[in-house]
């Protein structure tokens, strides 16, 4: 280790051009000559698995794509700043708010959550033919798309195709879908760094761009990922001239369905109603001393979850077990399909006493797997012993079903609730929270720690679903939302729809809280809440204000804070923005304890002696905690009054044992 701090803006991170550069130079080092690819050699590497420059390749191509996808692979320029003030419980939550373009906050995120995220969902614009407010700077507008295609020349637009009297309105219309696409393709790219291996994304969308989006889709996760196409049917429009399209679409990919397979991963959920039925029929079964009333008690009880939507495959659990009340029904057929020794024994009526009517084919189970279920009250008896008895299967051990890919829930639910939330109209067409919840506990396996991503977050229905989840079974769900500064002209109060997520949020989680027992576990309803802007460090760019050399000493923005500057130093390293932290005073300034294995000190006018007390108390902090993870400290790089005096507190920190030094 050499004694110097390497600057934090050095470091690069996964699906970044730089790094990408590494992985081919470590994978193919010949085909990596002085920092750049050798096309051509990789070509030879990869052998007959390279197509021939001139193969024409199958899949959706459009004007400007390649620029799109090198916006995946910059990094990020910017940073968060942190916003406690709009947040709810900053302290202990470990939902994230961000507002901001979604791009870039993406591209921040890469480095800390890359592999992190179970499940991604997505509502993306529609496409609807008004101006995208995602304005990336490289998109195509209508004459470069033309341009590109070969519509236009410098004598304006070319006169091919005019036997077609549409010939301007699909000219107009290819140069809306190249916007689109350019928009959503670095997104969706960036997005798939940070999902899980077993991760999946959900993505909404309507028929305007559903072709297109499932061709991208293909191309960024592969068609051997794609799991389903998902159509609910939200309502009937009587209007309309020809057919009454009342329905969107929730594309669903895996990041690698291999591994789901391979873990044996099986997508369920419950059935409607099951939840109720068993605790109603334990409260029957209890009360009746009975049985038989408890039973008829019971049926009548069934009948009137029927009307209010219970499925036919809960419904015909309609028989209380004799000995435990649990739910079932005899629908288990015992006869073998084919004759064999091993099924022929006689089992006995338990009333009567004599040999039940045996199967034409004998038993499906052996002797020894009969008496076993007869003992656990897994067989079904007649009257007498001249019926054939019957399996039992019981509700509590199927209550699991595979969600069907069509579905019907009326929109106009998710608005008037959220009205009701909100107090006033102020968000058009947002999600249903319990069909976002749904899904979203269908594609996470129900697992009570996923972690969830909403980079169009809207209203917020995704942090609300997720947090009705955890309300629901008690989880530690967490979410990520990212919306983008878009105004609305101070609409009720509103300036941007951002301003609309964080409320919506605050409301649910109290609407939550004032609903859940006294008994039960208290769940995250909070949120962190950030804003994008730029990098707390100025950029250099020969500007003449920046040639005086003493005003330019202190490289960061006026007003930025120590709090600031941590969340840079947090995201630049990849670092979860709710990793455990701790503060001390040392020397004036904040000390920072990121989880035990980064500190962080950002104080200026270090002196020798401050320099001295501050690695002091480095040292004593760690070692109070010891383990075996490297350690990480990070300063100020213009927070020393000399060179100096920055080299000494090197030294020091290297006596010490610290073996990796950053400055920001």
């Amino acid at each position: 280790m050499t004694l110097d701090f390497e600057p934090v803006d050095d470091l690069t991170g996964p699906g970044e051009a730089k790094s990408n550069l590494d992985v081919l130079a470590r994978l193919f080092p010949d085909a990596v000559v002085d920092g750049t690819v050798d096309i051509e050699a990789l070509r030879d590497l990869l052998g007959e698995n390279a197509a021939p420059t001139t193969a024409e390749a199958f899949g959706l191509r459009w004007p400007g794509m390649s620029e799109a996808r090198r916006l995946s692979t910059l990094p990020a320029t910017g940073t968060l700043l942190p916003k406690p003030e709009e947040s709810v419980d900053w302290d202990n939550t470990r939902n994230i708010v961000i507002e901001g373009d979604n791009l870039e906050v993406l591209r921040l995120l890469r480095r800390g959550y890359t592999n992190e995220v179970d499940v991604i969902y997505i509502d993306p614009p529609y496409n609807t033919g008004n101006d995208f407010v995602y304005e990336d700077k490289r998109t195509t507008s209508r004459v470069e798309h033309e341009t590109a295609a070969g519509q236009r020349d410098d004598d304006g637009a070319l006169q091919t195709g005019m036997e077609s009297d549409r010939i301007q309105d699909r000219k107009v219309g290819a140069s809306l879908h190249t916007k689109w696409l350019s928009m959503l393709y670095p997104r969706l790219l960036v997005a798939h760094h940070l999902l899980k291996e077993t991760g999946a994304i959900i993505v909404a969308i309507d028929d305007t761009e559903h072709a297109r989006l499932k061709l991208l889709m293909d191309r960024i996760f592969g068609a051997e990922n794609f799991v389903a196409n998902i159509v609910w049917q939200g309502g009937r429009k009587n209007d309309s001239r020809y057919v009454s399209v009342g329905h969107d679409y929730m594309l669903i990919y895996a990041k690698n369905e291999g591994a789901l397979r391979q873990g044996d991963i099986r997508w369920r959920e419950k059935k409607p109603g099951v939840d109720e039925i068993l605790a109603r029929a334990a409260e029957i079964w209890s009360s009746h001393e009975d049985k038989k009333t408890a039973n008829e008690t019971y049926r009548k009880f069934l009948k009137s979850m029927e009307k209010v939507g219970a499925t036919a495959g809960v419904l015909r659990f309609a028989n209380l077990d004799e000995a435990t009340g649990r739910p079932y029904n005899a629908d288990r057929d015992l006869s073998s399909p084919n004759l064999r020794a091993s099924g022929i024994y006689d089992i006995y009526h338990p009333v009567t006493g004599k040999a039940v009517t045996r199967p034409q084919r004998g038993w499906a189970m052996t002797e020894e797997s009969a008496r076993q279920m007869i003992s656990e009250g897994r067989i079904a008896f007649g009257d007498d012993e001249t019926k054939i008895p019957r399996g039992k299967i019981f509700l509590d051990e199927m209550s699991d079903q595979v969600a069907e890919s069509v579905f019907s829930q009326e929109r106009t639910a998710a608005g008037k609730a959220l009205v009701n939330l909100l107090g006033g109209d102020v968000f058009p067409f947002p999600k249903d929270v319990n069909v976002v919840g749904r899904w979203l506990d269908i594609v996470s396996t129900r697992n009570p720690n996923a972690v969830f991503l909403d980079f169009f977050a809207g209203s917020g229905s995704t942090g609300h679903a997720v947090m009705d989840l955890n309300a629901a079974d008690g989880g530690n769900r967490r979410f990520i939302l990212v919306q983008l500064d878009e105004q609305i002209e101070g609409k009720d109060g509103y300036d941007t729809i951002a301003d609309i997520t964080r409320e919506r949020l605050r409301r649910a989680g109290k609407q939550i809280v004032a609903r859940q027992s006294s008994e039960a576990a208290p769940i995250d309803t909070g949120f962190r809440s950030y804003r994008l802007t730029s990098s707390n460090v100025k950029p250099w760019d020969g500007r003449p204000d920046q040639l005086n050399l003493l005003e330019s000493v202190d490289n960061l923005v006026a007003g930025r804070t120590a709090d600031d500057l941590l969340v840079e130093m947090m995201l630049r390293m990849g670092v979860e923005l709710t990793t455990p932290l701790e503060t001390r005073e040392v020397a004036g300034s904040a000390l920072y304890n990121v989880a035990g294995t980064l500190f962080a000190y950002f104080g200026t006018d270090i002196t020798i002696d401050r320099a001295n007390e501050v690695a002091k108390a480095l040292a004593a902090w760690r070692d109070e905690e010891p383990g075996d993870a490297d350690t990480t400290v990070v300063v100020r790089d213009t927070g020393f009054v000399d060179s100096a005096t920055k080299l000494n507190f090197a030294a020091a920190l290297k006596q010490a044992g610290f073996t990796t030094l950053r400055s920001i």
